[in-house]
């Protein structure tokens, strides 16, 4: 099976933090491999924008680098790069001074009937600034859109001060919140599997479905990044935006149909259906984490003090919650959210577990009947596993057993898995917003996480250490299995 390529409209993208960790690691690999599949129009400019000087060839000259590392070998050619090179330029701009705006302006001069594309690849403490200079020099036109990476705030409060610094420039209709999560192939089929197969979605409801785990693991620590991440934590950095936004796409209610404020209506009925977890209810239905020193895949790792300045941090790098939906959908469902940094795997799944079944007609030596689970992995090897119970095959009598249906993308289509950011920014480009966070998306994740974060910071408890290279602290398992359930391990 081959992917359909669709072409788009002509457009100029600017991305500010062009010389940055995130471009050269995911944007200029994803908008290579669109220009490679001839998804991009002829005239398409791609412009980074840093305070750093550099030539444009310079910049051409790093990007060939950075296509080179991060892009496997039998997905780039030198004739591919070398076209791909002339779509960028480069400029050297001063996003808190008036330094290169004049340039940036004529380099777009004569090109405003085109889409144009900003993307903020920078600290969030600059999103306001950027967009009130883009303003003051006249550099947003109708078509234009504005994209903004995570972290959109630390806090409802700074979160509403960002949103309000953009939305003087540009409409919300221009606004995109990117989170890469939703551009992954996994997490779109979550909507193909629910809306598109009657199987599925007579039986996704609490009179069905006993609970759901959501987990998204690292096998790293925080790799270069201990001064954000001391500031923001786990619960900021994974849990009020990738965790959540898969939690809501497993409970929401069907769209009317598929568009941008469809989708997001029902995402954000979710989030104002979660039972608030406060001060008094947070030691019952949290934990927060932060590891110590181990070992991952037969190396030793250091502890989370070593990596970061403070060394009485109290930050956490592991956070385990059971959440709740207040709704008939979803009314006493267990929603069992879990990650953290240097555990025992990379991965990221939801579990989805069905009620056991009322009684079973076999003898005991058939077997014990397990649950049936809908797994749905999204990292590594995205794909889906409906896991049932059989017949054992051979003679001999009835015995049961436990295996999974199983769906691997890589092994059931032949064509290549894009990238998230592949489909984003050309989303982006398309003005298809139904996988971007609308406003009151963001502020109602951060009204359900600040009462747990400020619980916590109130609290004398430290986060409870773990071994790097393990599952966490114990009391994350304790939990889920006071309440009679465990975290899933892949069996197969």
């Amino acid at each position: 099976m081959t992917s359909r390529i669709i072409a788009v409209d002509p457009f100029d993208l600017i991305v500010f933090g062009g010389s940055g960790d995130l471009t050269y690691r995911k944007l200029l690999p994803a908008l290579y491999h669109r220009h490679r599949d001839g998804q991009l129009p002829e005239d398409a400019l791609i412009i980074g924008v840093s305070r750093r000087q550099m030539s444009p060839e310079d910049y051409r000259e790093a990007t060939r680098k950075a296509l080179v590392e991060h892009v496997p070998a039998d997905e780039r050619d030198d004739a591919g790069i070398d076209t791909f090179l002339k779509r960028l330029s480069y400029l050297a701009v001063d996003a808190s001074s008036d330094q290169g705006w004049e340039q940036l302006q004529a380099a777009l001069k004569g090109r405003e009937d085109r889409i144009r594309a900003f993307y903020l690849a920078v600290a969030p403490e600059l999103f306001g600034i950027i967009c009130g200079k883009l303003g003051s020099y006249a550099l947003v036109t109708p078509q234009s859109r504005i994209i903004i990476e995570k972290p959109i705030g630390h806090d409802l409060a700074s979160a509403q001060a960002v949103n309000d610094a953009v939305g003087v420039v540009f409409e919300e209709s221009q606004i995109y919140r990117i989170d890469h999560y939703l551009g992954k192939e996994t997490v779109q089929n979550l909507m193909a599997l629910r809306f598109a197969n009657l199987l599925l979605e007579p039986l996704w409801n609490a009179a069905h479905i006993d609970h759901v785990q959501i987990t998204v693991a690292e096998t790293l620590g925080v790799e270069g990044r201990g001064a954000y991440y001391d500031h923001a934590g786990a619960i900021r950095d994974i849990v009020q935006n990738h965790m959540i936004q898969l939690l809501c796409l497993i409970a929401m209610e069907p769209p009317a149909r598929l568009d941008a404020d469809g989708v997001r209506d029902e995402k954000l009925k979710v989030l104002r259906a979660l039972k608030p977890i406060d001060e008094a209810t947070a030691g019952l239905h949290t934990v927060r984490g932060q590891y110590r020193s181990g070992a991952i895949d037969g190396k030793s790792v250091t502890d989370y003090l070593s990596e970061v300045e403070n060394k009485a941090s109290r930050t956490e790098t592991f956070v385990a919650i059971k959440a709740e939906i207040a709704n008939w959908r979803w009314a006493g469902v267990p929603f069992y959210l879990r990650t953290g940094k240097r555990l025992s795997a990379r991965m990221s799944e939801i579990v989805v577990a069905y009620k056991a079944v009322p009684h079973s007609i076999f003898e005991a030596s058939a077997g014990n009947i397990e649950r049936n689970m809908l797994v749905i992995r999204i990292q590594p090897e995205e794909g889906v596993k409906l896991w049932l119970m059989i017949k054992d095959p051979g003679p001999g009598g009835m015995r049961l057993r436990y295996v999974p249906l199983d769906m691997t993308f890589a092994e059931a289509f032949s064509a290549r898995n894009p990238d998230a950011y592949e489909r984003l920014l050309l989303d982006v480009i398309r003005g298809n917003q139904t996988l971007f966070m609308r406003r009151d998306e963001v502020e109602a994740a951060w009204r359900w996480i600040d009462p747990i974060a400020e619980a916590w910071s109130r609290s004398n408890d430290a986060p409870k250490p773990y071994t790097s290279g393990t599952w966490g602290p114990t009391a994350s398992v304790a939990l889920i299995e006071r309440d009679g359930r465990t975290w899933h391990e892949d069996i197969d």
